[in-house]
């Protein structure tokens, strides 16, 4: 069996868009690329956790520091054939401070881990959709602001560099999906269908596990 690992925030664990909730299996993206990936030839580890960065430790939030923790879950979950991992959202809040270069950097520091722990695997950058215009506005999320919503469309050409200099696949996920309505920063049901076709036809066309 393959084994695929989706390592990412909110939008990889399935938040379900302005609610306390999760999208159940068969909503997520994750659980939509495992099923038509095959669930007997193919097991996709869901390793979303909301809140996660790449490289920054959230003085609101512990343990979402991802340098921090995924040695040990590539090694908790060895052997891996792929790697997939979209993070840079949580990055963006304003309390960081952190262009979409400094993000990038981050990203190209978790590629150095995978290598490192899990040299047999695949790897699969995928940017994060854009946040909502609206984000920052009461009602929705404070931690972040203006200038994070700008960072946010500006991680998708920073990670293809770091994609093609590392020499690993990319994906913009904010060419599938779109942050909801309801709380400017998660996708709904569609993007998870949408984004799961990507990766699909990415891991179909390019990578051929």
């Amino acid at each position: 069996m393959k084994q695929i690992l989706c390592f990412g925030d909110s939008n990889t664990f399935g938040l379900v868009p302005g609610e306390n909730a999760r999208y159940p299996w068969g909503v997520r993206w994750t659980s939509i690329l495992n099923e038509k990936l095959g669930l007997q030839e193919y097991r996709v580890i869901e390793e979303g956790l909301c809140g996660r960065t790449s490289i920054f430790d959230d003085p609101l939030r512990d343990g979402r520091n991802s340098v921090r923790f995924l040695p040990t879950l590539l090694e908790s979950h060895s052997p891996l054939d792929l790697v997939t991992i979209m993070l840079g959202t949580n990055d963006c809040k304003s309390l960081f401070g952190a262009s979409a270069q400094v993000i990038a950097h981050g990203i190209r520091r978790l590629i150095g881990q995978i290598r490192q722990y899990a040299p047999q695997s695949r790897i699969l950058i995928i940017s994060p959709i854009h946040l909502g215009e609206r984000v920052w506005e009461a009602g929705f999320d404070p931690e972040f602001s203006r200038d994070s919503v700008q960072v946010s469309k500006e991680l998708a050409e920073a990670y293809r560099k770091v994609a093609e200099a590392e020499k690993v696949e990319f994906l913009d996920a904010s060419q599938y999906a779109y942050p909801s309505e309801k709380d400017q920063e998660h996708m709904t049901e569609e993007g998870h269908r949408n984004l799961a076709e990507a990766v699909y036809r990415i891991i179909e066309d390019k990578i051929l596990l």
